[in-house]
């Protein structure tokens, strides 16, 4: 198990990381799914074998109150469908914490519960915010659980110039769920899941 990290020099390189993952040409992304609320593309992981994913969508609300719904905090719990339990490890700053959190099965339970240990940290971006985080080697694994990583994935969110009651949201992910599972079965589950993810955030609100 790791000590915990820095969290300045931690952030500042999630923030790069995030904002080159944001300059991605528009060509170098294939439409994974495409519902009302959400389209979800992906392109190959530089960071491990899986893809990462990007989501984007408008969210009829303003930057703040959105941002405050996804990153760690008490909201999330009780919109987010996927996620089952959360905690906060350790907080360094308002912006900047630790948290562990645990997701429930999926697609029948061919993706048992998984459990994560995220470095989180929310700062200005443009006129909006963007939430961001990164896995750690952090805590002891709970037994019946799975630990999986997230490499660098974030939350982009910016008003939208003509209509500064709407937001738009774009997320970048890319979760190892590690354990025995077939690819396929991850890829299915992580298009549906961001999707599902806009029309249960545009229901919360």
């Amino acid at each position: 198990m790791d000590p915990l990290p820095n969290p300045a020099p931690l952030a500042s390189k999630l923030w790069n990381t995030l904002v080159r993952y944001h300059s991605i040409e528009d060509g170098e992304w294939r439409v994974a799914k495409k519902t009302k609320d959400a389209t979800v593309w992906r392109k190959p992981s530089e960071e491990f074998s899986g893809y990462l994913y990007k989501a984007q969508g408008v969210v009829e609300d303003v930057t703040n109150r959105i941002v405050d719904h996804i990153r760690p905090g008490p909201y999330r719990l009780d919109w987010d469908s996927l996620m089952a339990s959360m905690d906060i490890m350790e907080t360094f700053e308002e912006n900047c914490c630790v948290m562990r959190y645990t997701t429930a099965g999926q697609l029948w339970n061919i993706i048992a519960p998984r459990e994560f240990v995220d470095f989180s940290y929310t700062t200005s971006y443009e006129d909006g915010l963007l939430t961001c985080g990164i896995s750690l080697d952090y805590g002891e694994v709970r037994p019946n659980f799975v630990r999986g990583f997230n490499h660098p994935c974030g939350w982009f969110c910016v008003p939208l110039k003509d209509s500064p009651g709407h937001s738009l949201l774009t997320g970048y992910i890319q979760t190892e769920l590690r354990g025995m599972l077939p690819q396929s079965a991850v890829d299915t589950a992580m298009s549906s899941t961001l999707a599902n993810f806009y029309s249960d955030l545009k229901k919360a609100l």
